[in-house]
């Protein structure tokens, strides 16, 4: 079996959308984001309010789902598995947990530490084989439908919400807080991070944020917070044009450019942005 390179956790940009066919996806809420002048704010300030707030994280969830799944409904994702054909094997459940990269292994390994009989344990030797590569050898015919069934057992839905947070959605926001940055710099920084990453190579989003701090300081630093957030998008863009698969930068042009164009620093609602050309609004 050749064994293809494979980033440590640059997972997949649209799993159905973006790879099948941009924008051919049903539209979820059509109304059309619009633009306004760009806030300016002519002094340094710290805004490190919390998207752990819960309804600020239940906004980022919905958020990433439209990206993810051309959705805003997060909570069905529990039971979405294909192979979206970005060289990571499977890609799985809310967050896009994938079999080539890791965290699929670490989330079964967890389920099963916490519920041994479980119907994906017998998966865990084929996982760890797996890792690092494209294949499905020893997960086919029956993963996918066993994954279905996991679904639906609440133990293993904890485990995917556990497995997110500890990964992905913990470090962003303690980055964020770090920095100085409020909920919408705190969510840019969990996109990064469930996208890229947080491995060595160059497009991590440890390294798109250093990339951000040779143009501009974070508020925590003494630098302005919409300056530095702009970075951080130019930063992350660059990173996302370095695959093929990720190189429709929409996700950040006509939602994250947006809020920010807006001064939205809080992600207060309503929010209206478009992801691959599909319009979404929360109210």
């Amino acid at each position: 079996m050749e064994t293809p390179h494979i980033s440590p956790r640059t997972t997949h940009t649209s799993r159905r959308t973006l790879l099948a066919f941009i924008g051919a996806a049903a539209v979820a809420g059509p109304i059309i984001a619009t633009q306004t002048a760009t806030a300016t704010q002519t002094s340094p300030r710290i805004n490190a309010g919390g998207l752990d707030d819960p309804a600020k994280k239940e906004i980022a969830m919905q958020i990433v789902c439209s990206a993810e799944n051309s959705s805003l409904d997060w909570k069905k994702q529990y039971g979405y598995i294909e192979d979206i054909g970005d060289e990571r094997g499977y890609t799985a459940g809310i967050i896009g947990f994938c079999s080539g990269t890791g965290d699929m292994l670490d989330l079964v390994e967890l389920y099963t530490k916490r519920k041994p009989n479980n119907v994906l344990a017998k998966y865990l030797p084929a996982l760890r084989e797996v890792d690092g590569t494209d294949s499905h050898e020893g997960l086919d015919p029956t993963y996918t439908k066993d994954w279905a069934k996991a679904a639906k057992d609440p133990d293993f839905q904890k485990a995917q919400n556990d497995e997110r947070d500890r990964v992905y959605f913990n470090p962003a926001v303690k980055q964020g807080k770090t920095d100085g940055i409020g909920v919408l710099g705190q969510f840019a920084y969990y996109d990064a991070i469930v996208m890229h990453g947080d491995g060595g190579d160059s497009t991590s989003f440890s390294n798109i944020r250093k990339r951000a701090l040779r143009s501009a300081k974070t508020p925590a630093q003494g630098g302005d917070e919409v300056t530095y957030l702009n970075a951080f998008l130019d930063a992350r863009v660059w990173a996302m044009k370095q695959e093929e698969a990720h190189e429709d930068t929409s996700r950040v042009d006509t939602a994250q450019r947006v809020f920010l164009k807006k001064g939205n620093l809080s992600l207060n609602t309503p929010l209206d942005w478009k992801v691959y050309g599909e319009s979404f609004h929360i109210g």
